[in-house]
């Protein structure tokens, strides 16, 4: 008779290679001053002064590398409360898009001589 005994894979010993999507999303002291600094101490959204937040523009799982200063908008919460701005681009359509046009702003602003960004053409005629 063979016996079948509990014989698991032994846990590997080595870290994990990429950082996790939180650790990705995770806000700097740095990026939070840039990004307070940027707004003057105001929501992006609304311009209140009220329960400042530093809100993802984006999901955290589709961060490649760190979160940059471009990556977050200062605006009022809690995202919990409806009525704040920070609530606002996490649970609405229109302020999900908000929050793409703001950082699609935001990169065009850090990069402003990439090709093909719309924003290098002053008289709003395509590149090509």
């Amino acid at each position: 008779m063979v016996s079948f005994g509990f014989d698991p894979v032994p846990k590997p010993k080595h870290k994990r290679n990429n950082p996790t999507a939180k650790q990705r999303g995770a806000i700097s002291k740095e990026v939070y001053a840039a990004a307070l600094e940027r707004s003057g101490g105001r929501c992006e959204q609304c311009g209140s002064t009220e329960g400042l937040q530093c809100a993802h523009l984006v999901r955290r799982w589709q961060i490649e590398g760190k979160t940059t200063v471009n990556d977050v908008a200062m605006l009022c919460g809690p995202s919990v409360n409806s009525g704040t701005c920070h609530h606002y681009v996490d649970y609405t359509a229109g302020g999900k898009q908000w929050a793409i046009n703001k950082r699609e702003e935001l990169y065009s602003r850090a990069f402003p001589e990439v090709p093909g960004n719309s924003h290098n053409n002053k008289e709003g005629v395509a590149d090509g």
